[in-house]
């Protein structure tokens, strides 16, 4: 695929954090990918030692998968005989694991944040997420307590 001078820029930085942030559809997910894949094959970087979060479901679904087939592919490839078992012992091991790497949207991994430490921001652990109904119910009955006390 051909990049752009900041999407190269992206994928290929190194010891930084690094934050894309882009217009739907302009390859955020691909430039990501790309960086995740270069990490773990170029740099042996485990997914252990990751944090990806995105948008979507979908959009985190894709990258998994992506990232399966990348390494899948790099295992098929033939290696020097002196790195090759180090590196393909390497690369079985991301696969095996990659159901346990945190690669997920914002909103999940944020929820799994406060289920882990609750008690140290003073939450019930069994706290739960309302959804548009509840929360329009919620809103009234704010609002109708707010202006009885009026």
């Amino acid at each position: 695929m051909k990049w752009t001078k900041e999407q190269q820029e992206a994928i290929e930085i190194r010891e930084k954090n690094i934050l894309v942030s882009a217009a739907a559809g302009s390859g955020k997910t691909a430039v990501l990918v790309e960086r995740i894949k270069q990490l773990i094959l170029r740099d042996q970087i485990p997914l252990d030692r990751m944090l990806i979060v995105t948008f979507s479901n979908a959009a985190a679904s894709e990258m998994r998968e992506k990232i399966v087939d990348a390494i899948a592919k790099a295992l098929e490839e033939p290696e020097e005989a002196g790195q090759a078992s180090r590196k393909a012992s390497f690369l079985r091991e991301q696969l095996n694991t990659i159901h346990r790497a945190n690669i997920s949207t914002f909103h999940a991994f944020s929820i799994e944040v406060i289920r882990r430490y609750f008690y140290l921001i003073d939450i019930e652990p069994n706290f739960k997420i309302c959804d548009e109904a509840q929360k329009t119910i919620l809103q009234a009955e704010a609002m109708e307590r707010l202006f009885s006390d009026m």
